[in-house]
């Protein structure tokens, strides 16, 4: 059997086939709608008409045979092209399951007309034919129940209804009329079901929807639903109200945005957005400026929060973006921006002056004044502002905006701000406007951030201009005339001098923002001054102009600089010294500066001093000491607290040590030995004197030969100080006085000495004593000496004990012999501390063998042993060990075992023992290669059995081995045995 050819339907035929469910079908209409086997059903619901279950039955069995036969169709008779027109409505089956379940549906409607089940149920069923079927998306996660707007947009944009297939607007005109009919009705009867509106709302998103519903009826439909609804429902209207708005553009959308935003202008962000939008046929950049300017202004008085989390700064960066791009739609030119910053310079100035209050016969009237606008939240709301009214057609003062908007407030940004400025007028063709604007930024900033943004901005454009102008000169027009060519060769050489001099300026500039931001860094005007080089009238023109700006008490260190290198510029004949020297203007200003309150005294001495430096430079010497006499005027109130600060620098000046010690300086190589000494008896009548000028006056009165004079300023000195300050004078004062009498005036010598000690700490007193002994073995007795040291022993710090005691043993060593040092050693090892007195036991001890008293030796180092941890003094042992071998007895070499045992038990703990081990390796007394080494003699290995030998043995006696020395050799047959040894047992006592 051949196949089949489908033929290609024409639109006549397939429009014909519609209307289906007008008139509502009824089985007289259609006798087709109700067969035999349908008859029980008639039969039962005209038996209980009033049963909305055997209604919802019979609807739901029609359903399912509908949807059966469907499935069981073959649709390859038509054409693919009528089949997507036709939609759902493509097969016979299908257009006559829709006119059965339209009739089913009515006539339950006709019993229950106000059943929303029923009424929802139905228009479904419609919409499944006519829009086809819906995509159901999978949902993860719940919502808000009142989410904010921006959020309900963005949800409703992710749940917008989709449907695959549908009746083609054309083609099946009378059945989406019929739909929307339906959906007419069922609102006429359940017009406050929102449910039913979404159903309704969604239609005009599909996109077959012909334009006849899609546009003007989607609209009105919209309205409706806002005016049926109450308002706590609005909500969800409005967020498929505004996307279907998006999806229209042009007029539509900027008419629903406005409506929208007068109640919630939370979204105005997202409006301008879309009127931005590359892909909105109909931007509008005016509107979207003076929304974000209206934006910034309420975040700055906290009137509005960005949703976006967006600042205020943000805002108005986003409106300068706006101004930038689109320059020409949103901002004034030239001529209208300079007449409106006239208007509002007068507006401001005629604000500022007080108006004459209203009176009558002297009594004042008051005025309730105009009614106050107040907005929907009941908050007063402020006069009308074109700039605000996204309304009003008039363009925007850009340059009075920034400045007031923007310089005014956010002066941290002012970098960002001022090159926008440019950039707007750039983007205009207004580049003179923009050289200026680029200069007024320059010369406001206050930081080199905003100065570097706005230079390198300014060097850019005039780069890219130049440029442009050589690309111009390189490829004329070929209407371009020779004399305009040669302008434009003039103007690029005047912008390319402007260039060249911005450079130069650079370093000014960058000056300059310093010093605005800090009027008084006295380093910066330096800068300044070096700037300039060898203009010399520049140069001079600064250090005035730094002179009358900097406030004295808010200055930044060394401020009388300034006067002391502008004097020297006049002294020197300027930077290069070529100009007339002029002393006298270095005068006047050295003179002006002695008047200035500076912050601290040492800045105003300072001044004084090189003033009378400048003079000996000039070798006017007498000049120099009359200035010195004029700063040093003492007034007749000297109890001045020269620390002070609330009395002027001048006030306390007669106090600064630097300025008497230049004085003193001064009369000591101009002045004579009088004027000098005058000098001095000033500094100490003030207290002021140091140790040092103490010292510096008594060798020039030594120098000049008044030796006496000399004494009693020392004596002064000692009497003005206290140790440790004193100990240098008691020092120089003892030595000089020693060298010049020596032993003509002995007791007078050791009343000084006696004096010097009376109240000398001990860690000081160690060089008199040392001192005042070499004296007494020089001039005096040796008796009085060893006196001197005996006291020096008790006397000084504990670290210079032991030494002081070895100088003391000598000395009567040499006097008196080796016997006479012993109730100084036993005196040295009472007071000594305990880590000392070992050594002096050792000292001691070999004193008493030289002296052939060996049991006085033995009792020596049995004291000291109680000192001496075996670990840690292993040296003391050891002597110990061969003074036993060489002069003891097998009794006193077990005695001494015994005490070694018994003291390495009393240091055997566990935190004597890690401190004895960290003292070891600090002071390294023993090191693995002496603990490794072979004993010397068996007597050595024995006593690194018993733990003895400071090494890593336990400090005890180890059960599992032999305390016998004789069997433990016997055992090992140690090679290297001594035939005259004497075999001791550690167990014996």
């Amino acid at each position: 059997m051949p196949a089949t050819t489908s033929q290609q339907p024409t639109l006549e035929s397939l429009t014909s086939t519609f209307p289906l469910t007008f008139p509502t079908p009824t089985p007289t209409t259609h006798p087709d709608l109700v067969s035999t086997k349908d008859l029980h059903r008639e039969e039962d619901l005209l038996r209980n008409p009033s049963s909305f279950r055997h209604w919802w039955t019979a609807i739901q069995n029609v359903k399912e045979a509908s949807a059966a036969l469907q499935k069981a169709e073959n649709l390859s008779d038509l054409a693919p092209e009528a089949v997507a027109l036709l939609g759902p409505l493509a097969s016979p089956a299908a257009r006559k399951s829709l006119q059965r379940q339209t009739y089913l549906y009515e006539a339950a409607l006709v019993q229950f007309p106000s059943s929303f089940k029923l009424w929802k149920s139905y228009l479904q069923t419609r919409m499944s034919f006519v829009l086809g079927k819906l995509v159901v998306k999978k949902k993860a996660g719940g919502r808000k129940k009142f989410p904010e707007m921006r959020e309900a947009l963005e949800d409703e944009q992710e749940d917008l209804e989709k449907w695959e297939g549908g009746v083609d607007g054309i083609v099946g005109w009378q059945e989406w009329k019929l739909l929307i009919a339906t959906f007419e009705r069922a609102l006429m009867w359940l017009p406050k079901m929102p449910r039913l509106w979404l159903l309704y709302l969604s239609i005009f998103n599909h996109p077959f929807c012909p334009p006849q519903l899609s546009h003007t009826h989607a609209r009105r439909t919209y309205d409706r639903a806002l005016r049926t609804l109450p308002p706590s429902l609005h909500g969800r209207i409005w967020a498929r109200y505004l996307l279907w708005a998006e999806t229209r553009g042009g007029t539509t959308t900027v008419a629903v945005y406005r409506r929208y935003l007068s109640v919630d202008p939370s979204i105005t962000e997202r409006y301008t957005a879309i009127l931005l939008s590359e892909n909105n046929p109909d931007p509008r950049p005016l509107e979207a400026a003076k929304l974000l300017l209206s934006l910034a202004r309420k975040a700055a008085r906290g009137e509005y929060t960005s949703p976006e989390g967006k600042s205020p700064y943000q805002l108005l960066s986003e409106f300068l973006d706006v101004v930038e791009k689109q320059a020409e739609e949103v901002g004034m030119d030239v001529s209208d921006t300079i007449d409106s910053n006239t208007r509002i310079e007068e507006e401001a100035a005629a604000s500022q002056q007080p108006s004459e209050p209203a009176s009558v016969d002297g009594k004042l009237i008051r005025f309730g004044g105009l009614a106050a606008a107040v907005g929907s939240d009941g908050k007063l709301v402020g006069p009308y502002d074109e700039d605000e009214d996204p309304r009003n057609l008039r363009k925007l003062n850009i340059e009075n905006i920034v400045r007031k908007d923007g310089l005014d407030v956010y002066k941290d940004q002012a970098g960002r701000l001022w090159t926008g400025l440019a950039t707007y007028w750039i983007k205009r063709g207004e580049f003179d406007r923009a050289k200026l604007t680029f200069e007024r930024g320059l010369a406001s900033v206050l930081t080199l951030r905003d100065f570097t943004q706005i230079f390198d901005a300014y060097a850019e454009f005039s780069e890219s201009l130049i440029s442009a102008m050589m690309e111009s000169i390189a490829d004329p027009d070929e209407d371009e005339e020779e004399e305009d060519v040669k302008e434009t060769e003039k103007e690029l050489d005047a912008k390319m001098k402007e260039f060249e001099e911005l450079m130069d300026r650079r370093p000014f500039l960058v000056n300059d923002v310093l010093l605005r931001r800090n009027p008084n860094d006295v380093q910066e005007w330096e800068k300044r001054v070096a700037l300039w080089g060898e203009n010399d009238e520049k140069v001079a023109e600064t250090y005035n102009k730094a002179l009358a700006t900097i406030h004295p008490r808010k200055a930044t260190a060394n401020f009388h600089r300034l006067y002391i290198n502008f004097a020297k510029f006049y002294e020197e004949g300027g930077t290069t010294g070529e100009a007339e020297h002029d002393v006298d203007s270095a005068r006047k200003i050295l003179d002006k500066a002695t008047k200035v309150n500076f912050k601290t005294v040492d800045e105003l001495a300072e001044v004084w001093c090189e003033w009378a430096e400048m003079e000996i430079r000039q070798e006017n010497f007498d000049e120099a000491i009359r200035v010195m006499q004029r700063a040093a005027v003492i007034p007749k109130n000297t109890k001045v607290n020269f620390f002070d600060h609330s009395l002027s620098a001048q006030a306390r000046l007669f106090k600064s040590l630097k300025l008497w010690s230049f004085y003193v300086d001064l009369e000591e190589s101009l002045g004579t030995v009088e004027t000098t000494k005058a000098v001095y008896d000033k500094i100490m009548d003030l207290r002021i004197a140091n140790a040092q000028i103490i010292i510096n006056y008594a060798a020039f009165l030594e120098e000049n030969k008044y030796y006496e004079e000399s004494f009693k300023v020392y004596e002064r000195g000692t009497e003005l100080f206290t140790f440790p300050v004193s100990f240098e004078i008691w020092n120089i004062y003892l030595a000089k006085f020693v060298k010049r009498y020596g032993g003509s005036k002995i007791e007078r010598t050791r009343d000084l000495f006696e004096q010097a000690l009376d109240k000398c700490p001990p860690k000081s007193c160690k060089p008199i004593y040392m001192m005042y002994a070499s004296f007494e073995e020089e001039h005096g007795l040796a008796k009085r000496a060893m006196s001197i040291y005996d006291r020096a022993a008790a006397a000084v710090a504990d670290e210079d004990k032991f030494e002081l005691f070895t100088i003391y043993i000598a000395k009567a060593t040499s006097n008196y012999g080796l016997p006479a040092t012993r109730p100084i050693y036993e005196r040295a090892i009472e007071l000594l501390p305990d880590r000392q007195t070992a050594e002096m036991c050792l000292r001691f001890a070999a004193m008493e063998r030289k002296l052939g008293e060996i049991d006085r030796a033995r009792a020596i180092y049995a004291h000291a042993s109680q000192f001496c941890d075996p670990r840690v003094h292993p040296k003391f042992w050891q002597e110990w060990n061969n003074f036993e071998i060489e002069t003891g007895s097998e009794d006193t070499f077990r005695e001494m075992l015994r005490i070694k045992r018994s003291v390495q038990a009393q240091f055997n703990t566990e935190a004597s023992y890690l401190a004895a081990q960290m003292a070891a390796k600090e002071s390294g007394l023993e090191t693995e290669a002496e603990r490794d080494a072979p004993p010397a003699d068996a007597m050595a290995a024995a006593e690194r059995q018993t733990g003895g030998g400071g090494g890593k043995t336990p400090a005890f006696v180890s059960a599992k081995q032999s305390t016998n020395v004789r069997q433990q050799e016997a055992l090992e047959a140690a090679p290297q045995a001594n035939e005259d040894e004497i075999q001791i047992s550690d167990e014996e006592d």
